[in-house]
């Protein structure tokens, strides 16, 4: 009780507290208080929500990017083990599963076909270069349309 004297409560009893100088009771928040708050917080996510989604449209071109360097590594590791590279007709799903005839085929080389879809969902492009000497592994962003900008912007090796 002493603590209650120092800061001004006289009484304390069942949860309600009364102000000595005031006589009014404290008993929770009024409304305006709570709208306060509330347009506080709102005005607080306007200005970060922008912020968070640009940074996410930059992450997943970022991983975009990494994910066509990693089936890039498997894809040369699927040429050094058959001395050529998946047709367009195997594609990167000869990455995962042998393709019918392979006698030399010694992967998986990813291990599931999920790394084989782009963060947008969307399975990546493969083309076998005309004289079979390099792939071209791409996507066309979130848009699935050529060229663009931003989260739309095509990755390409």
């Amino acid at each position: 009780m002493q603590i209650f004297h120092l800061i001004g409560l006289t009484e304390y009893k069942q949860g309600r507290t009364e102000n000595k100088r005031t006589g009014n009771s404290e008993a929770g928040f009024t409304l305006v208080e709570l709208l306060v708050v509330l347009a506080i917080i709102a005005l607080i996510a306007t200005l970060v929500a922008p912020q968070v989604l640009r940074y996410l449209g930059s992450a997943r071109t970022s991983a975009a990017k990494a994910q066509i360097k990693n089936i890039e590594s498997a894809l040369e590791l699927y040429y050094v083990d058959n001395a050529k590279y998946p047709s367009n007709d195997e594609g990167l799903k000869a990455l995962v599963t042998a393709p019918p005839g392979e006698t030399h085929w010694n992967g998986p080389y990813l291990k599931t076909t999920s790394g084989l879809n782009d963060p947008w969902g969307k399975p990546y492009i493969y083309e076998l270069k005309a004289d079979a000497s390099s792939v071209v592994i791409r996507t066309f962003g979130r848009d699935g349309k050529p060229d663009g900008t931003g989260e739309d912007q095509d990755v390409t090796n």
